[in-house]
């Protein structure tokens, strides 16, 4: 992939830079980690070990990146990785991100995505190298409200379920810690900069969490049994997984240059991503001829109705927008899942080579 010249892109920000992912056995910390490894930057990661089999980390079998098996709520463990790693950026999605385990488990919820956070923190405060920290949260921060006009980072924060609830804190808890400690010179010579990326839902090869849409089809489509949906109404921003890490990546690169860009960030797709449950389930079952969905009529916990993001200030000052439309990024999705189930193979780095272009033949900056 380094002969795509991967290492130019974000003006060449990551090339040879020591970087740290945490929840690098993620879903969308395995992506982050392979994009990070093709643009030649130094990789560590420090998560749990991964929570499903078969899980994307192992698929992609990276033997030269530091990998930490470390809980977040060990404060002493977290400062001990950061010590040994010395890393110049850091990109946390270490978290627990699902809302309907956040009802079975909230206080481990809460643990992990709020204490957890001020551990990495104090270990950021403690480790001199850290230049930047970018904090993947959730649209979910957002006060719930019924309206058809999309949040914007301004908007109040807030959150129905424990899973929210805990975001919207970790946004305190950044906003905090920025404003107390991360905006002067704490005598490494520079002020570490903090910024935090809410994120709409993301789809794409290679998750296979609980109680996520794309998975739940998948397992449905290659079992021929149908499909329970719970709120096939509920709307959300759906994006690939490649473009909030695009605006991560970008983000990292910005705050590299200026500490103006140290505060909270939108990242989701244009209106044609702004499907109904049903809408994204109907779509993606044309992959899967064998799908057949059903209404579940039982009750479930809260989740809300509407969810949908205002990216207008990325677009303006970041220069950030989406690459791949809903139909491209359903298609390159069911393309994934269909490969690996009939022939086992891992189209992800193929699938960022191909968004990577796209995006240069549309001009993005980051890109070109």
């Amino acid at each position: 992939m380094e002969g795509l010249g991967l290492r130019r892109l974000f003006a060449g920000s990551y090339s040879g830079r020591r970087v740290l992912v945490t929840g690098h056995t993620g879903f969308k910390g395995s992506w982050l980690v392979m994009w990070l490894r093709a643009m030649g930057a130094q990789v560590s990661g420090m998560a749990l070990d991964p929570d499903t089999s078969p899980a994307h980390w192992n698929l992609l079998g990276f033997e030269d990146v530091a990998d930490h098996r470390v809980d977040l709520r060990n404060g002493a463990a977290v400062r001990q990785v950061l010590e040994q790693c010395r890393p110049e950026i850091v990109f946390h999605l270490a978290a627990q991100p699902l809302v309907r385990v956040s009802y079975r488990q909230p206080v481990d919820t809460f643990d992990t995505n709020v204490m957890g956070l001020v551990n990495l923190f104090e270990a950021v405060r403690a480790c001199a190298s850290v230049r930047v920290l970018v904090n993947a949260t959730t649209d979910k921060v957002y006060e719930d409200r019924e309206s058809d006009s999309g949040f914007r980072e301004t908007d109040p924060l807030g959150g129905h379920d424990p899973y929210s609830s805990s975001k919207a804190c970790a946004e305190l808890v950044s906003d905090c810690y920025r404003k107390s400690f991360f905006q002067h010179d704490d005598g490494r010579g520079f002020t570490m900069r903090l910024a935090t990326a809410r994120a709409g839902n993301v789809i794409g090869g290679g998750d296979w969490a609980e109680d996520r849409l794309v998975p739940d089809l998948v397992r449905a489509g290659t079992s021929g049994e149908a499909l329970k949906i719970r709120n096939p109404s509920a709307t959300r921003p759906w994006q690939h997984v490649l473009e909030p890490l695009s605006g991560y990546l970008l983000l990292g690169h910005a705050l590299l240059e200026s500490a103006t860009f140290a505060e909270a960030w939108n990242f989701g797709p244009d209106s044609d991503g702004e499907l109904t449950v049903s809408e994204l389930a109907a779509r993606l079952g044309k992959s899967w001829p064998a799908l057949r969905i059903e209404r579940d009529g039982r009750s479930h916990p809260h989740e809300a109705s509407i969810l949908r993001l205002d990216c207008g200030k990325a677009k303006r000052q970041l220069s950030w927008r989406p690459v791949w439309d809903s139909d491209t990024a359903l298609a390159r999705t069911g393309a994934w899942y269909r490969a690996f189930h009939e022939s086992g193979k891992v189209l992800s780095a193929e699938d960022l080579a191909v968004y990577v272009d796209a995006a240069r033949r549309s001009n993005l900056g980051w890109a070109t």
